[in-house]
């Protein structure tokens, strides 16, 4: 990799402050593929990462570094270079909350209770106003310093303006955006008000090269681009021709941090919650769940569909357990509120009709452990990943790498994994409760040997392409 400046915008940045009880700031570096995979490069490039002030601490912070940059803070950022832009809360909130993860998440998901939802009057074209300021903020702060021909790698839907305003003021930069999210077809898409999904669109086509986790995601995004902007896509090079230039579009299907997750997996507190989790449960069976109390995760569904298990094949009564691990989501949006009571109340539910003295058929835990989910990924027998519809889903990948002897994998076919895992996961439609019981069944009574050859060849899948590659061709694509 050469010593080219490296510019990278997203949301959240790669660490996130708390206040300690004597008003001190205390932090902690965060996971995921970019931060692994922009580790992987930041020794050798001149990088410098732009995100957002997520909290009041991260207020704090950003407010007390010389123009938000942390690393000239005293923090030990392990070599990268970070500024966090403290937002105003208000546009922030708009931009973030109301458009990002109540609009835009919801067509991208295919999510909207559409006889009530979504209904656009003026208060949204107020908080879209709220939405590019909040993407102009994130172009001035990439421009401010931005070396001649330095690449830029604009994450996700919450920038998706970014693009095309950094390309109307330097048109010397190498942009690429990368789509974390499904992208919804042209029938679904068309719900955005007509301005501001040409608007989307057009943001993000001031790049040169936009990414997706899987070709169904960019197939949806290619034909928008011809039903709304008219613009001219080749199919067979991938490519749209808009505005007078031509835009890559490819697919960056990213891995699992196979090193990573091992070494972490290997610290002593995840030995813990292991041999207490193994304490709790005795010697049942194990089906694991780990998700974020999402919408789109579908949890319910896969509650109910262990319920129809037991109802169904009573045989499996005091010889299995579930652990459903949700990391609590989006408490800021009704409908997440909402639905984290309907998974409580279903889990309650099955306890009550199905527990016994000796026996918990259901273990429900909503809250944020990271450690006890390594340590469920180490246990598990099945892992059930059954999501509405999924960008990717790194839990899909992730358990098969910690399995100590080697998981069946049930694996909604509406998730950007399956294009990779489909062929030794148990795949299901996500909306059919008595076929994922079914699968359930299967994955549970798959014989050892097939079990573990499956699991082996999903390993070799989810590694493929690691988060410092998945970066890294990203980044060499801009060199084209």
């Amino acid at each position: 990799m050469d010593k080219a400046q490296i510019l990278v915008a997203s949301n959240r940045g790669p660490v996130s402050f708390s206040v300690n009880a004597d008003g001190s700031l205390d932090y902690r570096r965060g996971g995921g593929g970019l931060v692994s995979g922009l580790s992987s490069v930041a020794a050798d490039t001149d990088t410098l990462w732009v995100c957002a002030a997520l909290s009041d601490a991260d207020r704090k912070a950003a407010g007390g570094a010389p123009d938000g940059r942390l690393d000239r803070a005293g923090f030990d950022l392990g070599g990268m270079r970070v500024r966090m832009l403290d937002i105003p809360p208000d546009v922030f909130a708009n931009a973030y909350t109301a458009v990002a993860n109540s609009t835009l998440w919801f067509v991208q998901h295919l999510l909207y209770d559409t006889p009530n939802k979504p209904a656009y009057a003026t208060g949204f074209r107020s908080q879209w106003d709220d939405y590019r300021a909040y993407n102009s903020a994130f172009a001035e702060a990439l421009l401010t310093g931005a070396a001649d021909n330095a690449r830029v790698a604009v994450q996700d839907y919450h920038l998706a303006l970014v693009p095309r305003l950094l390309r109307g003021r330097r048109p010397d930069l190498r942009i690429a955006h990368f789509s974390h999210t499904p992208w919804a077809p042209p029938e679904y898409f068309r719900m955005l008000p007509t301005e501001i999904g040409r608007e989307l669109l057009e943001g993000m086509l001031g790049a040169d090269h936009l990414g997706f986790l899987s070709q169904r995601w960019a197939d949806a995004f290619l034909r928008c681009c011809e039903a709304f902007l008219r613009a001219d896509v080749d199919w067979a090079k991938r490519t749209v021709e808009y505005g007078g230039r031509v835009i890559e579009v490819a697919v960056h299907p990213l891995g699992a941090d196979a090193e990573g997750l091992r070494e972490r997996a290997a610290a002593e507190d995840v030995a813990e919650r292991r041999a207490a989790l193994r304490e709790r449960v005795g010697d049942t069976k194990l089906i694991v769940r780990v998700d974020r109390t999402e919408l789109s995760k579908n949890i319910v569904r896969g509650l109910e569909a262990y319920r129809e298990l037991l109802t169904t094949r009573p045989d499996w009564r005091g010889r299995v357990t579930h652990l459903a691990f949700a990391y609590p989501s989006r408490g800021d949006v009704a409908e997440y509120r909402e639905y984290t009571e309907s998974v409580k109340r279903v889990a309650k539910e099955i306890n009550a009709e199905f527990g016994t003295a000796e026996w918990t058929p259901l273990i429900l835990e909503v809250n944020d452990d990271y450690p006890r989910s390594l340590a469920s990924y180490q246990l598990a027998d099945v892992l059930l990943v059954n999501p509405i519809r999924d960008g990717m889903n790194l839990v899909a990948k992730e358990g098969p790498v910690l399995s100590h002897d080697g998981c069946a994998l049930v694996l909604s076919t509406e998730a950007g994994a399956a294009d990779e895992l489909g062929g030794d996961a148990v795949l299901v439609n996500p909306f059919d409760v008595s076929e994922t019981a079914e699968a359930l069944h299967t994955a549970l009574t798959m014989p050892e040997e097939e079990r573990r050859s499956r699991c082996e060849r999903l390993v070799e899948r989810a590694t493929a392409m690691s988060p410092q590659r998945w970066f890294a061709e990203q980044l060499k694509a801009l060199d084209h």
